[in-house]
């Protein structure tokens, strides 16, 4: 069974190129918020004297709110649309900055971490919903576009983090400097959303199973989303402990892996015309790997920074071409196909931090580092059955 399609770009009130553009500003804002929160985890870890099991512990709130949300999330994009929850979605992600600064204690940091994935959750549905939206207007693919402009605003916030710790700011003051600025972005670019989604099918149901195809999308964006998630939250760590890099260069990991993210993302669509999806994926998951292990096995600072480099450029494709082709799924709405790949997906982005504290507690980072190269591998297995 075929979506309506959306209304053609004739019947909107602007031009295509100005809803890619609101849709891209909601990524920046959205990609602003979270790594804005990543590059202080180690700042926050400090202040509070956690261990990194006990690190990992608390980071495992943000995928208890997330998860919890999502099947209702899918529902509420295909009641009301993907432009309302994208509004309230990155409302909520800014808001939240504040109140993770404010944690002065690991309860008050707990809640302010569920609160934080619900938002998170939100936003990424709903926007990525929008990001499809938009795609079928141009009728080719610019999804990997849309999510290397989240990785250029994640590289812009790991470089204010950087400026900040090594300022001496605490988070609380850059958290409300982000937050504003997001909450500005926001209402400039909320009058150009795309007004409505793709219909949805009466007869098509809310909650649905994901079925083989997205399945095997789901899977594959979880192995390389837990790579991406464990570079958002444990790079700094890394680079602080294993790497011994001073403090001026804690974060200069993060911002190389987010640089490379960033810029394979910008070419992601052009290579997958050129070399195919399976090319790619396969491709994507051996770099994944590769940068890994140079990263365990050589911790200086430069080759560290080298593998952090190889693993941006190998998840820069994978969810952009996950989420492009959850969708379009012929068989629900493209806010519930989203929600159902996401689901499987998003646990790895939200669960791989977790493990790695509960690893690095029961042996080394090192270790733990080794372990995650196992999911790029696997991405480049799984790659060849696309």
């Amino acid at each position: 069974m075929l979506l309506p399609p959306l209304p053609s770009p004739a019947a909107l009130p602007f031009q295509r190129r100005t809803y890619r553009r609101a849709v891209a500003a909601t990524f920046l804002l959205q990609g602003l918020c979270f790594s804005s929160w990543a590059a202080r985890i180690p700042t926050v870890q400090h202040q509070l004297g956690l261990s990194e099991a006990e690190l990992g512990g608390v980071l495992l709130a943000v995928p208890v709110g997330s998860l919890a949300s999502l099947p209702l999330t899918g529902w509420l994009v295909a009641r009301f649309g993907s432009r309302r929850l994208s509004l309230l979605g990155v409302v909520l992600y800014a808001l939240g900055l504040p109140l993770l600064g404010l944690a002065g204690t690991v309860p008050q940091l707990l809640g302010a971490l569920v609160l934080f994935g619900l938002a998170s959750n939100m936003a990424n549905i709903s926007i990525n919903t929008q990001a499809v939206g938009v795609e079928g207007l141009y009728g080719q693919s610019i999804m990997a576009s849309f999510h290397g402009i989240w990785s250029l605003a994640g590289f812009a916030g790991a470089a204010l983090g950087t400026f900040m710790i090594a300022r001496g700011v605490a988070p609380l003051p850059h958290f409300l400097l982000v937050s504003g600025g997001v909450l500005l972005g926001l209402l400039a670019a909320r009058p150009f959303l795309l007004p409505q989604d793709a219909p949805r099918p009466t007869d098509a149901p809310i909650f649905v199973l994901p079925d083989k195809s997205l399945l095997l999308l789901g899977v594959l964006a979880f192995c390389s989303l837990l790579c991406e998630g464990t570079m958002f939250d444990w790079s700094g760590v890394y680079f602080r402990k294993v790497v011994q890099a001073g403090p001026a260069f804690v974060g200069l990991g993060f911002a190389a892996f987010m640089a490379m993210m960033a810029a394979g993302r910008f070419v992601a669509d052009w290579f997958t015309d050129r070399f195919g999806r399976r090319r790619t994926l396969v491709l994507s998951g051996l770099l994944e790997a590769a940068g890994l292990l140079v990263a365990v096995v050589w911790p200086g600072v430069v080759p560290a920074t080298v593998g952090f480099m190889l693993v941006g450029l190998g998840v820069s494709a994978v969810v952009p071409l996950v989420y492009g082709a959850a969708g379009k799924s012929t068989t629900m709405a493209a806010g519930v196909a989203l929600a159902a790949v996401t689901t499987v997906g998003f646990a790895g982005f939200l669960l791989g931090p977790p493990l790695i504290g509960l690893v690095a507690g029961a042996t080394s980072l090192r270790v733990s580092f080794s372990l995650i190269a196992l999911m790029g591998l696997a991405v480049a297995a799984l790659g060849r059955r696309v």
